[in-house]
């Protein structure tokens, strides 16, 4: 059937237009407190019903965010917090077939739920265990890399700022003590961002490239010209 007598999806005149969005109004309560508090601050939020609210706010908001969740939205509950850089990777995918001639990479970048300017981003989620309802806040990371601790406000952000730090080499005004949780004080570099090169996968592409031996009979076959002999029951030819 053509586009042009395709009309089972245009309702008839007289019929009522399909529902076409589903609302979640325990989120959007969530959302509307966020704004009422914190105004101006709020960039942009998605909602995904019945599974979790995404709320971009600005950087200089990040830790006053933190604080309304926990204090006016009940999300006393700290999941997470971790960063995404959203700069394509110009090594390109690891897990594609490293034996066949790198992909141009497209540099631009795209940012994911709720937008976002920067390339990167810090996110957190965290919860209102009375319902189970959650709050994902994200947040662009200004060029100095900076932004504030959630220290203050969830204790257990601590060790997951420390490994952004470490991972992405973003800064959380207001941390009590940023050092290295996985490598070695010494270690240069930011092994989260995408233009650190993974050599391991440079020099061995994932899954990793099996050499694969032929059999003996399939070799000497291979030599000989001829297909390989199959052997009967009791070892005779």
């Amino acid at each position: 059937m053509s586009p042009d007598t395709d009309t089972s999806t245009t309702p008839a005149p007289d019929e009522a237009p399909a529902e076409d969005t589903v609302r979640d109004e325990v989120l959007e309560s969530m959302r509307d407190r966020l704004v009422a508090e914190l105004g101006d601050a709020v960039l942009d939020s998605e909602i995904g019903v019945g599974r979790s609210l995404w709320v971009r706010v600005t950087a200089e908001a990040w830790r006053t965010a933190g604080q309304v969740a926990r204090d006016h939205l009940g999300c006393r509950w700290f999941d997470f917090l971790s960063a995404i850089d959203w700069l394509p990777s110009p090594y390109g995918r690891y897990e594609d077939d490293g034996m066949s001639p790198p992909k141009e990479v497209d540099p631009t970048i795209v940012t994911g739920v709720a937008g976002g300017d920067t390339r990167f981003q810090v996110f957190a989620r965290v919860v209102d265990l009375s319902d189970g309802s959650g709050l994902i806040l994200k947040a662009d990371v200004p060029e100095d890399l900076t932004v504030p601790s959630w220290v203050p406000v969830y204790d257990g952000a601590d060790w997951h700022e420390r490994e952004t730090w470490e991972m992405f080499g973003i800064t959380f005004d207001g941390h009590p003590g940023l050092r290295h949780i996985y490598l070695p004080g010494d270690f240069e570099g930011n092994p989260l961002r995408k233009d650190f090169p993974l050599i391991a996968r440079i020099v061995k592409p994932w899954p990793g490239i099996i050499d694969v031996e032929p059999m003996p009979a399939e070799d000497e076959g291979a030599a000989d010209g001829d297909a390989p002999a199959e052997t009967t029951e009791g070892g005779a030819e």
